[in-house]
């Protein structure tokens, strides 16, 4: 690639470009909480624990044992998520059974696959 391919060969601001940019992008503090927000996708065992709560509701037990994973692992994890918004947990006896915490979830990880997977 050529060092000066991608770049304007002039210095040209267009005001009203840039004025409608700065109206509509985002505050800075929501695009901050929003990659973060994103970070917690960055995990390979967050999305299969997703992947697997898209199914059915489920233990620490039982997604240990799909995941393959520690139940300690899983319990971390499952924290992170918790604490992200993203699951929810009930008491059942002694166990705690997960689920999504709603559709938006689901909706996230369907997007981002359909975008990769895209031809």
């Amino acid at each position: 690639m050529k060092q000066d391919e991608g770049k304007c060969k002039t210095y040209l601001i267009h005001p009203n470009t840039v004025e409608k940019v700065l109206q509509d992008i985002p505050q800075e503090e929501l695009l901050i909480d929003l990659a973060d927000f994103f970070k917690i996708f960055g995990d390979t065992t967050r999305i299969r624990i997703l992947s697997a709560l898209f199914v059915t509701e489920m233990c620490v037990c039982d997604l240990s044992e799909v995941l393959g994973v520690s139940q300690s692992a899983m319990s971390h994890q499952l924290k992170t998520l918790r604490q992200a918004g993203l699951v929810k947990y009930r008491k059942e006896g002694k166990s705690a059974v997960y689920s999504l915490k709603d559709n938006h979830v689901k909706q996230i990880i369907d997007t981002g696959i359909i975008h990769i997977t895209e031809q």
